[in-house]
């Protein structure tokens, strides 16, 4: 009424108040009133803003890229900010002109310029690898850009979200690293099998070599065994040449012995055959008849033979001779008597 407005902001913005040409006022989220006439109000909005871009570049080897991300900012100068652009705004609040577009067309610009030299300079594939390098290139080239600078704004992050090759690049790089993959898939698998046949290679090579271990023992424990039984016969046959040459020893011994016992007889028998050949040498002069006489036998009927001897060696001597039956019959009696 009259010209005379009232105004609110919030407190994420920050305005200033000319009158007549001066800053009358300036703050964050102020409210006022003011005569329209000769006031005009700017109104910077101070709260962090989210700049997404999409720039093409071209590489080393002339393929073109297509670089995507986001960069966050703030407001840090709003005052340097409303001296080079324009945020006046009508009794509404709405902005005259908006130079807000102005603004993130210009932080674009700068971080695609800080980009294009460095895409330059890599090739197709090592570009679209590049997202950290590119970020890095981006946050020093805003940071040393004069018209960011001018414009006081702060930088708080940049974010590249992808870079990529024109839809015909892709599907032929596709197509090289399908085919790359699938040669590494087969190699792989010739490696894989590779090795599978070195390990049973090693596997049959440990099998020989322990089957040669084997017959290599068996050897010597047939070689130990044989000497065991060389050993074992050579000390059975010691111990039979011990045996005999002990029972030739013993057999010596008994030799000896016997050889000495049939000495002893020989010269017992020779002792004995002297006593008694030199016992019946008193014996051996003498007639039969004296030795009979000398034995002082008082056996009627040995005397009786010995006249029947006498009388049959003087057979011839005798005419007759008359034998009593009473005699021959007590010889014969006592004959019987006998058996």
């Amino acid at each position: 009424m009259f010209g005379i407005n009232f105004i609110k902001f919030d407190s994420m913005t920050y305005v200033i108040k000319f009158k007549n040409g001066q800053v009358s006022k300036e703050g964050r989220g102020l409210s006022f009133f003011y005569y329209a006439p000769t006031t005009s109000i700017s109104a910077i909005p101070i709260a962090s803003s989210n700049l997404p871009f999409i720039f093409n570049e071209t590489t080393k080897d002339y393929q073109t890229v297509t670089i995507q991300g986001q960069i966050t900012y703030k407001i840090a100068n709003p005052k340097q900010l409303a001296d080079v652009l324009d945020f006046t705004v009508n009794a509404n609040g709405v902005y005259k002109k908006d130079d807000t577009e102005k603004l993130n067309q210009t932080i674009v610009n700068e971080a695609q310029t800080a980009t294009s030299s460095y895409i330059h300079q890599l090739g197709l594939k090592e570009a679209i690898r590049s997202a950290k390098s590119v970020e890095k290139y981006i946050v020093d080239g805003l940071l040393n850009s004069t018209a960011i600078k001018l414009l006081g704004i702060e930088i708080l992050s940049i974010n590249i979200l992808a870079i990529r090759a024109t839809p015909e690049m892709e599907r032929a790089l596709e197509t090289e690293t399908r085919e790359k993959l699938q040669q590494e898939a087969d190699e792989a698998i010739y490696a894989r099998r590779n090795f599978a046949v070195e390990q049973e290679r090693k596997i049959k090579e440990s099998e020989l070599n322990t089957e040669i271990a084997v017959e290599e023992k068996n050897k010597q424990i047939a070689e130990k065994q044989a000497q065991t039984e060389v050993q074992k016969s050579e000390n059975e046959l010691k111990l039979r040449e011990m045996k005999v040459q002990a029972d030739i020893a013993i057999e010596n011994q008994r030799k000896v012995l016997l050889e000495q016992k049939t000495a002893n007889e020989r010269k017992e028998a020779d002792t004995k055959g002297y006593v008694l050949e030199t016992t019946l040498k008193a014996y051996k002069d003498l007639d039969w008849k004296t030795l009979t006489a000398l034995n002082n036998n008082t056996d009627p009927k040995f005397n009786i033979s010995l006249a029947f001897r006498e009388m049959a060696e003087n057979a011839g001597k005798i005419g007759n001779l008359n034998i009593s039956p009473e005699l021959l019959d007590g010889l014969l009696n006592d004959k019987k008597d006998r058996k």
